[in-house]
C-alpha cells in the first residue's frame, strides 16, 4: 500500500503541527521551506529549500506530491493556476485562496453573496480616505475630518497587525500609500469582542464546524482563545457557524477556513478576515477537540472523511507564548509541569525574540476562571513575565 504525499508550502509552525497530525495516519509530508531552520523544517524528513514565489521551484517541488497545500497565503495566485494547469491538485485552489490573499477581492465577494462586513471600499489617496470617512457620518460630514478614525489595510501581505493602520486624520492616512499598493478603507467597528468560526470542507462537499471561540488580541496579535466563546447566545453562535460554512461553500474552499468576526454591541456578527489554512484561533483543538484543525485539514485535502469537531471538555483555553527577555524557556518546564500536570505545552522550535510567537499552551476543564488562570500563568511563566 502506498500512502499519499502531502506537499506543504511554507515551513512555519502551522506546517509543523499539520505534519504532526498526519504522522498517526501514515501520511508522508514534503516541505517547501525558506530555510533549514524554519519550524517545520526541523521535524519533516523531506525538505526542499526554495522560494515559494518562483514558479520553477514550485513545479519541481510538486513532483511526487499527491496534493499541494499551504501554511500561508503568499504563493502568487498565477503560480497556483499554472500548477493546476499542470494537473497538480492544489487545495485550497487559487480561485478560493485569492479571497484570503487579497482583502479587496474578499470584501467584494462577501458583499456580493450577502455576508455582513464592515463598511469599506478601495481608496486612492489620503483625500479619498477623508471622503470615505465622511460617508459614514449621518447626513454628511459637517467639518473636515469628521468620520475618523478609519482602518486602512494594504490589500495583500498583512498579518498579525502588519499592514494595518488606524488613522485619526487625513495627515495620518498618508503612511499606507507609501508602499505603492492598493489600500482598503474600512469603518472602525465598535465591537464588543472578536470571535472566530473555524470550519473544514472536503472536495466532495462534506463540512464540519468547530465551536465558535472568543479571540483576545494584544497589539494586533492573538493572545488568548477561549473555546467556546463565553456567554455567546446560541442563536448568534449558530449564525456564525452557518456563515462560515456558507463562505466555505460559496468560495470553494478545500481544507480549513478560519472566519475572524466582530461581535457588535447590537448583537450582530461582521466578517473581519479570512484565513484558508490552520489558524491560531483553532490551536485549542489540538487538546480540546475530538479531531484537531490540523488533522481535519489533512483529511480534507486528501478527501478523507472528516473527523468529529466536538469539544472534549466544557472549556479549553489557548494562550500564545510570546518571546520576552528570558530565552531559556526549557528551564521553566519544571515549574509549569509540576504546577499543572494537565497543562499541554506546544513549542515551535523558534529562536526567542521579544514579541515573537514561539509556542502556545492549552488548558481545559469545567471551571472557566480556573482554566483561564492556568493557561495565563503558564504562558507568562514561560515568557519570564512572572517567576513564581
Amino acid at each position: 500500500m502506498t500512502f499519499p504525499v502531502v506537499g506543504m508550502v511554507g515551513g512555519g509552525q502551522l506546517a509543523r503541527m499539520t505534519h504532526e497530525a498526519g504522522i498517526p495516519l501514515g501520511i508522508r509530508f514534503k516541505l517547501l521551506s525558506d530555510t533549514p531552520q524554519d519550524s517545520a523544517a526541523q521535524v519533516v524528513n523531506d525538505v526542499v529549500i526554495g522560494d515559494h514565489r518562483d514558479l520553477d521551484t514550485l513545479r519541481a517541488f510538486a513532483q511526487g506530491c499527491d496534493v499541494i497545500t499551504f501554511d500561508h497565503e503568499h504563493v502568487p495566485t498565477e503560480h497556483l493556476r499554472a500548477l493546476e494547469a499542470d494537473g497538480i491538485a492544489v487545495r485550497p485552489g487559487p480561485d478560493a485562496l485569492v479571497h484570503a490573499q487579497d482583502k479587496g477581492v474578499m470584501r467584494a465577494k462577501l458583499s456580493e453573496i450577502g455576508v455582513p462586513c464592515p463598511r469599506h471600499r478601495i481608496v486612492r489617496d489620503p483625500a479619498d480616505v477623508a471622503a470615505f470617512a465622511a460617508e459614514g457620518v449621518p447626513g454628511g460630514a459637517a467639518e473636515p475630518g469628521d468620520g475618523f478614525p478609519v482602518v486602512l489595510k494594504t490589500v495583500r501581505g498583512g498579518y498579525d497587525g502588519k499592514g494595518v493602520w488606524v488613522v485619526h486624520s487625513v495627515e495620518e492616512a498618508a503612511a499606507p500609500f507609501r508602499a505603492g499598493v492598493p489600500v482598503l478603507a474600512e469603518e472602525k467597528v465598535d465591537f464588543a469582542r472578536e470571535l472566530a468560526a473555524n470550519v473544514v470542507r472536503s472536495p466532495h462537499g462534506q463540512a464540519v464546524a468547530y465551536p465558535v471561540v472568543e479571540s483576545i488580541q494584544t497589539g494586533g496579535v492573538c493572545d488568548t482563545v477561549i473555546a467556546p466563546a463565553p456567554d455567546l447566545p446560541e442563536e448568534l453562535s449558530a449564525r456564525a457557524q452557518q456563515m462560515a460554512l456558507r463562505i466555505a461553500q460559496e468560495l470553494g474552499v478545500i481544507g480549513h477556513l478560519a472566519v475572524e468576526l466582530f461581535e457588535t454591541r447590537d448583537g450582530r456578527v461582521l466578517v473581519n478576515e479570512l484565513a484558508m489554512r490552520p489558524h491560531n484561533s483553532g490551536h485549542w483543538t489540538q487538546d480540546g477537540a475530538v479531531t484537531s484543525q490540523f488533522a481535519n485539514h489533512v483529511r480534507a485535502v486528501l478527501d478523507l472523511p472528516l473527523g468529529d469537531p466536538r469539544p472534549r471538555a466544557r472549556w479549553t483555553v489557548m494562550c500564545n507564548v510570546l518571546g520576552g527577555d528570558y530565552p531559556d524557556m526549557y528551564q521553566a518546564y519544571l515549574h509549569c509541569m509540576a504546577r499543572d500536570p494537565q497543562l499541554k505545552i506546544h513549542m515551535y522550535g523558534k529562536d526567542v525574540k521579544p514579541g515573537r510567537k514561539v509556542g502556545h499552551v492549552n488548558t481545559y476543564g469545567d471551571d472557566l476562571a480556573d482554566v483561564r488562570e492556568r493557561a495565563r500563568h503558564a504562558a507568562d511563566y514561560l515568557r519570564g513575565t512572572i517567576t513564581e
